[in-house]
């Protein structure tokens, strides 16, 4: 198995890995094409590694291109469950759009920006001038209904498999363990919402991700993916990624062509 990794970090622990750094890739073109995986490789090399090279690629592209931004990955929840996702408006940010969404949409809600993680750029609206601040700094206006929840999931999911799964628990709005949220580890976790990630991986395609998910009268809701998560809050959390990786791209891997290696001969 021959395998590239454009991040020596987040392969810790796979046999046999190679590192190149992303901006030499144009220096081994031959060791890329030779590769049976490239792992991950930074969003900006996607396309040459992909559509020029035609390499596969770890994690998939639908983790890459629909984690790249929430407005891609809602509107692409939006259409996959529509029933499992919060209510959620996006709109140009304009006077009218403004007024409308002020209009239309009790106090309070949630804003995001479309680039964020660890709880950055999401925002709690509780009085008009919250919003038109917010809609000042922002080019689109991301807004979605509060959840009446005091903690959500996170579900981290490598390859085809559930790594971890527990509660976070925040004293304000944000329940990011990255902004002061705590792990709970005595809290059981619903079946429900594991199947439900399970599930909506497979059917978008998505194999490298933790999920934020809120549990709204026994409904698994999703909030939204991060294609790279932290290991936080799970002992051993590292090498269950490593072996659920392994496995993943070992399975993944067709044998070799009798054919092609007579011809290679």
């Amino acid at each position: 198995m021959r395998l590239v990794s454009f991040d020596p970090f987040r392969t810790l622990g796979l046999p046999g890995v190679r590192y190149i750094k992303p901006e030499h890739m144009h220096r081994h073109l031959d060791d890329l094409k030779a590769a049976d995986w490239l792992l991950f490789p930074e969003y900006w090399q996607l396309n040459t590694l992909h559509y020029v090279l035609k390499k596969r690629i770890f994690p998939s592209l639908c983790s890459y291109h629909l984690g790249h931004d929430k407005i891609e990955m809602t509107r692409a929840f939006q259409a996959a469950c529509p029933d499992h996702l919060p209510d959620t408006d996006i709109l140009a940010s304009t006077p009218a759009n403004v007024r409308d969404v002020l209009a239309r949409w009790p106090l309070p809600f949630v804003a995001k920006k479309p680039r964020s993680s660890m709880g950055l750029g999401v925002f709690l609206i509780e009085t008009p001038q919250q919003f038109h601040d917010y809609a000042a700094s922002s080019d689109v206006l991301y807004v979605q209904k509060l959840l009446p929840i005091e903690r959500d999931l996170r579900v981290a999911l490598v390859g085809d498999q559930v790594v971890s799964a527990y509660w976070r628990e925040g004293s304000g709005f944000l329940n990011n363990v990255a902004r002061g949220g705590v792990v709970r580890n005595d809290l059981p976790i619903p079946d429900s919402a594991i199947d439900f990630v399970r599930s909506l991986s497979g059917f978008l395609d998505i194999n490298h991700a933790g999920f934020d998910i809120a549990m709204v009268d026994g409904k698994p809701m999703v909030l939204e993916f991060n294609r790279l998560f932290g290991n936080q809050g799970v002992a051993g959390l590292q090498q269950k990624i490593s072996a659920a990786m392994r496995d993943y791209l070992f399975a993944s891997t067709p044998p070799p062509s009798p054919l092609a290696s007579n011809l290679s001969a």
